[in-house]
């Protein structure tokens, strides 16, 4: 079996360690205790077997063996089972790593199962515990305190990188950065991971607070109210990051979209221009080839043209240029072509 550690607590305080899960459980039940097993990595024939040994329930062992849960808590009466996601923040990257926590307890035992390398650091944990002895009831629910406060601590310096990188994304956001929309979705992707991971847990805690007074018959369990507030708090901001990085994208799109009319302006305006271009060279070529035209036609200097021999031949072509090129000067000037 992928056995990490195993450990007797009794009455808040480790009382032994190194045994094999079945003695663990008998010095446990001895010691009116409970043992913790920590396990990593583990394949469905182990799980059978410390079903086998603890009477684990069938359906949690079943929930165990899917990969990729989400945060949840699953009440068997005096067994829980619960999933938790430990998170960890890589700035180079901009990515979450989420990594998956189970954990079984019941009466006399706790199981954790690990999902990777050097998640959980049972050494702290045992100390939280020790140091907090009357935050819980001494049994199995003092390591999912631990655990809990564990995580939820880690989930600081998460949301801090986070938080960093969105508000560099607000500064790019006004610098024409092509890539920050891009760098958006990929933030935006992230955190509704980290928002799957951290949303159900403020209701997990108020499940776990109900648990915890029936098993003491204390009126309140200050420990987990604390840590609820404090999940609580983190899943807010967690949300305000989701949305802001949607208003970011708004944003960005107008941007977009102001920048895009602008350019679709600016180009209007030119073929405007051009097209005012283009009429006044028209104009001009036309009036221009009036004249031509009528030079043209008595520059052929054929025989039986009429006018080559009338005395007013010449001021007539003259006047017939001038008068056909001021009529063009006038139409095209009223069309607003000049």
């Amino acid at each position: 079996m992928t056995v990490v550690d195993v450990r007797i607590f009794s009455d808040g305080e480790q009382v032994g360690r190194g045994m094999s899960p079945a003695d663990a459980a008998r010095e446990a039940s001895v010691r009116s205790g409970f043992a913790w097993i920590a396990l990593q990595e583990p394949t469905a024939e182990q799980l059978d077997e410390l079903m086998g040994l603890l009477k684990l329930h069938p359906l949690a062992v079943r929930d165990c063996l899917r990969d990729h849960q989400r945060a949840k808590l699953s009440d068997y009466g005096e067994d829980l089972f619960l999933v938790m996601q430990a998170a960890t923040y890589h700035d180079d990257t901009e990515t979450v790593e989420l990594a998956e926590v189970d954990v079984f307890a019941g009466v006399g035992y706790v199981v954790t199962v690990a999902r990777g390398q050097d998640l959980l650091d049972l050494d702290d944990l045992a100390r939280r515990i020790a140091e907090h002895r009357d935050a819980v009831s001494r049994g199995s629910h003092s390591v999912v305190w631990a655990l809990f406060e564990r995580i939820l601590s880690e989930y600081g310096p998460v949301l801090d990188g986070v938080e960093n990188d969105i508000d560099e994304i607000e500064d790019e956001l006004f610098a024409d950065d092509v890539g920050v929309s891009r760098r958006i979705f990929a933030l935006q992707r992230e955190v509704i991971d980290l928002q799957h991971a951290t949303a159900p847990l403020a209701d997990i805690f108020d499940r776990l607070t109900d648990a915890e007074k029936a098993r003491t018959g204390r009126a309140d369990a200050p420990a987990l109210r604390n840590l609820g507030e404090q999940a609580r708090h983190v899943a807010d901001r967690v949300d305000g990051f989701r949305q802001t990085l949607g208003t970011a994208l708004d944003v960005h799109a107008t941007l977009v979209e102001q920048r895009n009319n602008e350019v679709m302006r600016r180009m209007t305006e030119f073929n405007l221009e051009q097209n005012d271009q283009v009429k006044k060279v028209s104009s001009w070529a036309a009036i221009l080839f009036a004249p031509t035209l009528v030079g043209t036609v008595y520059g052929m200097n054929f025989d039986a043209m009429p006018e080559l021999a009338w005395p007013w031949g010449y001021p007539f072509a003259l006047g017939l240029m001038l008068a056909t090129s001021l009529t063009l000067y006038i139409i095209f000037k009223r069309r607003n072509w000049l």
